[in-house]
This record gives structure tokens, sequence and C-alpha cells, in this order.
């Protein structure tokens, strides 16, 4: 197995997969934001909310194309340089993608032209109804994405087909009802919507700072810290539904992030601080906060969570049990007419451990010949680098609750204060713009990483997943993906920053004449237009 090829597979995809995911979550809750916008436009009739949701779109608009464009590369992945992957799973893996391209992406795709060219076509309850299509349908987008990406993290609903020699489905509503995959997508949704909040608070900031656009400027904050409040409490509670469900599906994983290298007694501390030292076995300068682990991660005093040490010793055992079934499938496949009865009763008694022999083919071209060492490696294989996840998911932690602090002052100010920020609240606000992307990539490590040496958790090992290519075909495609995507990401900032810079310049009459008419309204309490010789007969403001 030429392990340099498949390094260089994972190295592309998480390039594409982490490029792609700078641009998924301002859609996901920029959209969603867009929306609530126009509705109260809708409810109020007053202009300036019409401006503003026309202002966010333009942005949501440019973020939107160049995610599909990445999102579309990604996928081609598969095929390219997953293709033993896309052959073993793509029975369960391939199902939630298709759905997510016939019915999501269609749905907003379908939808996003008449959101940005129907204002004059459409009544206003109509084009805020399109609106909320284009965010349900990019939302519902990330819900069959998510699908896919928790079954390879805790594969339900499907069984291996020794004939075949394929996973297949066996239950589609364990496949789309996983509890990993439900967990995953309302936290991943959560961060987007976080990060929308942190950009619409951060760029609005920038405004106030310069003295533009003010009105703009302060409800718009209004909305993102009211908005973003809601959704930072709900990434911190939904993450810990995620470790919650890791505790039962991805053991390996939770330890590694905990650096728990020794099943702690019940309740497990939790390690807020140290220095992972994974050659030793050991964490250096520890400093611990009791309880907190076992109880985010069991629920209760008494349940223990595994130490790595542990979990490590389970492997082996699961892999002297793989090596069984392995034996079995070979006996089944060379008479396949009319396969050995013990083969077949011994095959269903150890099949779930069969991934666990195919961890041997980096040493041995057959798992039944590997010595005593080799079952030990391979054993050890199973404990990703722990010091990169341990520190990830702190540095996503520790953003998490910064974002709870900054959305629960700015609404504080909105609320209870008139909407006046101080210049020191407002400079933070566009230095931590970039902070959100920092604690999602955070999480997609932790999440990606965390799962080695597994591509599907305990089903199929990474070494195993990649295409036959050489080290020369993928560091040119490498290459390629990076110098695209890199052209992307500097469209993308170009364009971003230009209608930043350019401001909301949509409806400007119509939104200047409506601020007149409030400033002299509120100074005289008559409603009239400063200067004018009557009353106004604009609509209801």
């Amino acid at each position: 197995m030429e392990l340099d090829v498949v390094e260089l597979s994972r190295l592309q995809f998480a390039m594409t997969a982490m490029y792609h995911f700078l641009f998924v979550p301002l859609t996901l809750g920029l959209s969603i934001i867009v929306a609530i916008m126009e509705t109260v436009y809708v409810m109020t009739n007053r202009p300036i909310w019409r401006q503003m949701t026309k202002f966010w779109a333009t942005l949501f608009g440019i973020n939107f194309v160049l995610g599909v464009a990445t999102g579309i590369t990604m996928e081609f992945q598969f095929g390219m340089n997953w293709s033993y992957y896309s052959h073993y799973v793509g029975d369960i893996f391939g199902a939630p993608l298709a759905i997510e391209g016939l019915m999501a992406f269609f749905l907003e795709a379908t939808f996003v032209g008449l959101m940005f060219f129907g204002w004059d076509k459409m009544s206003k309850v109509a084009h805020a109804i399109v609106t909320w299509l284009v965010a349900i349908g990019s939302n519902f987008s990330a819900l069959w994405i998510l699908i896919a990406n928790g079954w390879m993290q805790n594969p339900v609903g499907a069984e291996f087909n020794p004939v075949t020699m394929r996973m297949e489905m066996t239950s589609f509503f364990e496949v789309l009802f996983n509890e990993v995959a439900q967990a995953k997508f309302v936290h991943t949704v959560s961060a987007g919507y976080v990060t929308a909040a942190v950009f619409v608070l951060g760029v609005s900031s920038w405004y106030m700072l310069k003295g533009r656009h003010i009105e703009l400027a302060r409800r718009s904050i209004a909305v993102a810290a009211s908005f973003g409040l809601a959704s930072a409490f709900s990434v911190v509670i939904l993450g810990d539904e995620s470790g919650y469900s890791a505790t039962h599906s991805q053991q390996m994983k939770l330890a590694a992030i905990e650096a728990m290298w020794h099943t702690e007694e019940a309740p497990a501390p939790f390690t807020l601080f140290g220095f992972p030292d994974q050659e030793d076995r050991e964490t250096h300068y520890a400093v611990h906060i009791p309880w907190a682990m076992g109880l985010i991660g069991t629920r209760s005093l008494d349940d223990e969570i595994p130490g790595i040490n542990d979990l490590e010793a389970r492997a082996e055992d699961r892999i002297r049990s793989g090596i069984v079934a392995y034996d079995a499938l070979q006996t089944i496949r060379a008479n396949r007419d009319t396969p050995p009865e013990a083969a077949v009763l011994s095959f269903e008694e150890h099949s779930a451990d069969l991934g666990f022999a195919f961890l041997l083919l980096r040493y041995v071209d057959d798992p039944r010949e590997a010595t005593d060492a080799q079952i030990t490696q391979a054993a050890e294989d199973t404990i990703p680098t722990v010091w990169p996840l341990f520190w990830a998911f702190r540095i996503m932690v520790g953003l998490g609750f910064a974002f709870i602090g900054m959305m629960l002052y700015f609404f504080y100010r909105a609320s209870f204060r008139g909407m006046q920020f101080p210049r020191w609240a407002l400079r933070a606000a566009v230095i931590v713009i970039p902070t959100p992307w920092i604690a999602a990539e955070m999480g997609w490590f932790v999440a990606e990483f965390g799962r080695q040496p597994w591509t599907v958790d305990g089903v199929l090992p990474t070494a195993l997943s990649v295409s036959h290519l050489g080290a020369t075909e993928l560091l040119l495609t490498l290459a390629g993906f990076v110098t695209f995507y890199s052209v992307l990401f500097i469209i993308e900032m170009g364009l971003m920053v230009k209608y930043i810079r350019k401001g909301p310049y949509l409806d400007v009459e119509e939104t200047e004449a409506w601020t007149a008419r409030h400033e002299h309204r509120l100074r005289t309490h008559d409603g009239n237009v400063p200067g004018a010789s009557g009353p106004s007969t604009t609509p209801a403001e």
C-alpha cells in the first residue's frame, strides 16, 4: 500500500473541504438573517428594512455562488481519489447526496433567481416566501450532507454483503435519524448562524465607526445580536449533545480529544489545559475540572468513560475477531454456490469486526498471516494523533463561549441602551469577524481527523479507500486545486470588500426620504416631511 498516495489524497480532500467550508457557514446563516429582515419589512412596510434585505442579500449571493462552485468540485473527488470508498459504501453514502442534489439544491437554485430579480414582479408576501424557501433549501442541503457524513462517523442501518463485497443499506430511517448525524446537523447549522451574526455585526460596526449608513447599521446590529445570541447558546448546548453521542459511537475520538490515557474513576474530570505527550501517554501540567467530562459524556455520576489504553486493548481484541471474520469470508467466497454452514455462522458472529482486520492490510497482504507484533501495531494505529485534537477542540470551545459574551453585550446595548455602542466595542466587533471561521474549521478538523484511521468508523480504513493513482498525478491535481480555489477565494474577498465599501446602494432615495420623515416625526410628532407643505401621503411606516 502506497502510504504517500493515501496521505496526498487525504491532504487534497482536506484542502478542498476546508476551502469549501469557508463559504458554507456564511451561506447558512446569512440566508436566515436576510429572510428575517424581509419578514420585518413585510410586517412594517418600512423601506429601511427592504434596503437592509437587498444589501445583505447581495453579500449572500456572492458567497452562495462561490460556495456552489467549490462544493461541486469537492464531490467529484469521491470518484477521482476515493474510488474504492465509493464502491464499498456508495449504496449508503450516495443516497443522501442524491437527495441533496435533487431536493435541497434544486429548491435553493430554483428560487434564488426569483429572490434577486423578483422584487418588482411579485407581491411583498410572495417575495418573502421565496426568500424563506432559499434559506430553507440552503439548510436542507446541509442536512443531507451531514447525514452522509454522520453515517461515516456512526455507520448504522447497513451491513456487509459477502457476495457483493460491499456495504448495503438495510434501513434508510436508521441512516436518516442517526444520532450522530442529527447532532452534527444542528450543531453545524447553529455555528453557521453564529458566523453570519458575527459577520453582520462586524460589517455594521465598521459602518458605525465610519459614520455611514447609521440607521441600517443599528438595525442590523440589533438583528445580528439577537439572532447571534440565541445561536451561540445553541452551539454550546448542541455541542454538548455531540459529546454525549460520541460516548456511544466514537469513544476513541472522545478519549483523544480529552487526552484521557487511562480510564478515569466516574465521573471523569474535564481537562481544561495541558500538554499531551503521546509517547509517554500522559498529559503534562494538566488542569482538571472535576466531574465535568463525566456529566457531559455520560449524563450520569457513575458511568465510566474509557481511556485510550483500554480502547487500544479493545481494538486488538476486535482485530483478532476480525481475522476470524476475514477467514470465514474467504471460505464463503471460495464456495459461493454452497458455502459451509460453519463459515456462514462464524462470519455472522464476527462480521462487525471485519473492518478491524482490514487495518492489517497496511502490514500484510493476508490478515490471517499477521504476527502478534503486526496486530499490536494495527491496534495502536486506531489512536489518532492526540495533541492537535486536544488543542483544536479547546480553541473551538473557547471561541464559542467568547461569542456568547460578545453577543450578550451587543444585545444588552441594543435593547437597553438605545443602540449606543462604545467605539472600543465596535472596533472589537470588526476585528473578530474571522474568528467564527476559525472555530468552524477547528470543529471540522476535530470531527474528521479524530476519526482516523477510518474513512467509515470501524468499517473501512482510510488506507484502503483510495484510488489507484500515482503520487505525481495527485501532486499535479493538488496544485491545480490550490491554485483554482485560491483564485476563487481572492475573487470572493475582492467582491465582498467592494460591495461592503459601496454600501447599500439600492432604494437609496426612498430610504433616505423615509429616514428624513422618521427623524422629523420624532422631533415634531406630526409625521410631516421636512419642508413639505402638507402631511406625508406615503404608505404607513
